[in-house]
C-alpha cells in the first residue's frame, strides 16, 4: 500500500516521516520527524498514526500529530519537538518513498503540487481550504513575522520554539477556518434555534 508523508534523506538513507512539507514563511525547507531516534513505542505509534485513514488524508502530517497521543499520554507533535526528534532539513534533501519501489524528491512533489492547485510553492505552506488570497491577507504575515528575524536553522538542525510557534499559528488559523465552515454547514442542517425549540417543547411533554 502505498502511503504518504513516508520518506528518507537524501545522504544516509534514514527514514522519515515529512511533518510539513515546507516551513510557513521558508519554502526551501521542510519539517521531519527523525524515525532512527524514536523508542519502539513512538515509532509504532507514529507509524499508526500515518497509516490511519485521518493520516493519509491530512494535507499535512503535522495536523494530525497535534491530535495525537503517544502511548504515555504526550501530545505527538509536542513530544518530538521538545525531545528533539524534529528537524528542519532542506526539501532538497528529502525523497518521497511511498512505497519500496517509489522514490520522488519532495522538491519535485511540492512542485508538482503546486502546479496542480495553481499556486507558487511559497503557497504551499497555506492550509488547503483556505482561499490564497485571504490566507495572504490573515495567516502568511503572522508566519513571516515569526520566521523573518531569527536565523534560520542549519540543515539538519533540531525545529527551533519560534519555527514550531509560527506553524502553531499557521495550522491555527486554517482549524479555525474548518471549524467555522463546519458550523456553517451544521446550522444550514439543523438550525441551533430549532433544536433548542425542540429541547424546550420535549421538556414541556415530559
Amino acid at each position: 500500500m502505498a502511503l504518504k508523508h513516508v520518506g528518507r534523506l537524501k545522504n544516509n538513507k534514514n527514514k522519515v516521516v515529512v511533518a510539513y512539507r515546507t516551513v510557513p514563511g521558508d519554502s526551501a525547507h521542510a519539517v521531519v520527524v527523525n524515525t532512527p531516534a524514536l523508542s519502539a513505542d513512538e515509532h509504532d505509534s507514529l507509524m499508526t498514526t500515518v497509516e490511519s485513514q485521518a493520516g493519509q488524508a491530512a494535507y499535512e502530517f503535522a495536523e494530525m500529530m497535534a491530535r495525537a497521543t503517544l502511548p504515555d499520554g504526550r501530545n505527538m507533535l509536542a513530544a518530538f519537538h521538545q525531545t528533539g526528534k524534529m528537524m528542519k532539513v532542506a526539501v532538497a534533501d528529502v525523497e518521497m518513498q511511498p512505497d519500496h519501489q517509489t522514490v520522488m524528491p519532495l522538491d519535485e512533489l511540492n512542485q508538482m503540487i503546486a502546479e496542480q492547485k495553481g499556486v507558487t510553492i511559497d503557497e504551499l505552506a497555506i492550509a488547503p481550504d483556505v482561499p490564497v488570497a485571504e490566507a495572504k491577507a490573515e495567516a502568511t504575515p503572522v508566519a513571516s513575522m515569526q520566521t523573518a528575524d531569527i536565523p534560520a536553522p542549519q540543515d539538519n538542525s533540531v525545529l527551533s520554539d519560534e519555527d514550531l510557534a509560527a506553524q502553531y499559528r499557521s495550522q491555527a488559523d486554517g482549524l479555525y477556518k474548518e471549524a467555522k465552515a463546519l458550523r456553517a454547514k451544521a446550522e444550514e442542517l439543523v438550525p441551533t434555534t430549532k433544536k433548542s425549540k425542540a429541547k424546550a417543547t420535549s421538556s414541556v411533554a415530559g
